[in-house]
């Protein structure tokens, strides 16, 4: 036992082993975190508007963090691969050893054609929720001082952040009450018990 763990740590601090382990680390931390954030969210939503027994409903709830999680452990395996290729093919140079921002695109794009492309209601909220925040990089933000962290988020202008609120709010009633076959089926279920229920009884 001993001697495989002397082996193991000897992969681990190998400098030529890096790409390797950081696959797996992606992988692994892809796993946890999908697993982290669906399981919660299916229990809540499948307890509050799934249908079948409490059995149905929890393979249910167990099928859909199963997929999210692997999913994005999976993902990360494409586009870690994928940069790597890249990085050791393309890159010269100063760009020797990175990759430029062409190939970071480039590896997003063909692990989300492999692992989100295909419709399913989870792949669905995922891209969605990636949607929501790549329209909200676009927001002016809050002065910074020049000494600000590099890898801290800069807050949303709150100006900005109330126009975008108020614009999306009013948008997506207006789709709810005209054209609510065109929304996501967990937002509608989500918005018929506080909204639709209350605005056809009042009319």
């Amino acid at each position: 036992m001993a001697g495989v763990q002397a082996t193991l740590t000897r992969f681990i601090l190998n400098p030529a082993n890096h790409d390797v382990l950081a696959l797996v680390k992606g992988a692994r931390n892809g796993l946890v975190y999908g697993t982290k954030i669906r399981f919660p969210h299916a229990l809540v939503m499948t307890f509050l508007f799934g249908s079948g027994t409490p059995s149905q409903k929890m393979n249910k709830i167990l099928q859909a963090t199963r997929q999210h999680a692997t999913r994005l452990a999976l993902y990360v395996l494409i586009y870690k691969s994928f940069l790597l290729v890249q990085r050791d093919m393309f890159s010269t140079g100063k760009d020797k050893g990175k990759n430029t921002g062409i190939q970071v695109f480039l590896a997003g794009f063909v692990g989300g054609w492999y692992m989100f492309g295909e419709r399913t209601p989870v792949n669905e909220q995922i891209v969605l929720y990636c949607v929501g925040r790549c329209i909200a990089s676009l927001l002016p933000r809050e002065p910074v001082p020049p000494n600000y962290p590099a890898n801290k988020v800069i807050p949303i202008n709150n100006n900005a952040h109330r126009i975008f609120a108020a614009l999306v709010w009013g948008w997506v009633m207006w789709l709810f009450m005209f054209r609510r076959q065109k929304l996501n089926g967990g937002l509608v279920n989500s918005m018929d018990c506080a909204y639709y229920l209350w605005y056809e009884t009042d009319t």
